[in-house]
């Protein structure tokens, strides 16, 4: 398939309710210091977002606090319009059910097919043994999980068991789980760590062509100052226990984002 650059690929932002909202964010594991404190951005509707720093910085910590996976030590959320505090069970689930996430681990089944890997990205929104396995699943559950694979050029291996796969053809697979259930907020964290430059940039590109035209709200980490310069409107720097840099890309360049790992 062919793959838009990022020049031309959307216009800017239109600035609405933000998809999301941190206020005052910290947070501590048990007697240990706080990760990070006192953090606080919005993320406008079709943004795509940077979060940039070291290891240990707290990205994946402070985006797990972002989806309601885990609890700040303090400060509050506001995901997709409504506040995490105090959110019961059954309206949290509804809430992440408008999410997607590309971890950095792809988590696929290794023994199920790719075309059930990818039906498994619609139980956020069903439930039962029908969304387990590809042929148990409704007929519009298939369908959709072939749309997704297609977009991501795998539909010819949607029968290939997900342990037959390479690495880029595995990240691919897992894109297409986070995009079956048509998100407004997808969070991608460090969606190339595992993948040679070459099949890295090769995701990313497909991965922000898609995105962009279905004008999703993306938040990804990344420590290739490339990708975070090319693929983000805006970019977020997590380092010393505080957010030490909130810009448009328009603004920098990969010199100032290194200071961030100083």
């Amino acid at each position: 398939m062919a793959l838009d650059s990022k020049a031309g690929a959307r216009a800017a932002p239109v600035i609405t309710m933000p998809d999301l909202k941190v206020e005052g964010l910290a947070k501590a594991f048990g007697a240990a210091p706080a990760i990070f404190s006192d953090v606080s951005f919005t993320v406008s509707r079709g943004e795509a977002v940077a979060l940039v720093g070291s290891n240990g910085a707290g990205k994946s910590t402070l985006l797990r606090c972002a989806l309601g996976l885990i609890a700040p030590s303090a400060g509050r959320i506001e995901l997709l319009g409504a506040e995490l505090t105090g959110l019961g069970g059954r309206d949290m689930r509804a809430l992440r059910a408008q999410t997607g996430l590309v971890a950095q681990k792809h988590n696929l089944v290794p023994r199920l097919s790719v075309l059930s890997n990818v039906i498994h990205g619609l139980l956020g929104q069903q439930s039962g043994p029908r969304y387990w396995h590809q042929a148990l699943a409704p007929r519009a559950a298939r369908e959709k999980a072939m749309a997704a694979l297609e977009k991501v050029s795998m539909a010819d291996f949607a029968q290939r068991r997900a342990d037959r796969l390479s690495g880029g053809q595995s990240q691919r697979v897992a894109i297409a789980r986070a995009l079956v259930a048509s998100p407004r907020l997808l969070i991608a964290d460090e969606p190339t760590a595992s993948l040679d430059p070459a099949a890295g940039e090769e995701v990313m590109a497909l991965f922000f062509s898609l995105v962009r035209r279905e004008n999703v709200t993306v938040i990804f980490t990344s420590h290739n100052m490339t990708h975070a310069l090319e693929y983000g409107d805006r970019i977020l720097g997590l380092g010393r226990g505080r957010l030490q840099l909130d810009a448009p890309v328009a603004d920098l360049c990969a010199a100032e984002l290194r200071k961030i790992y100083d």
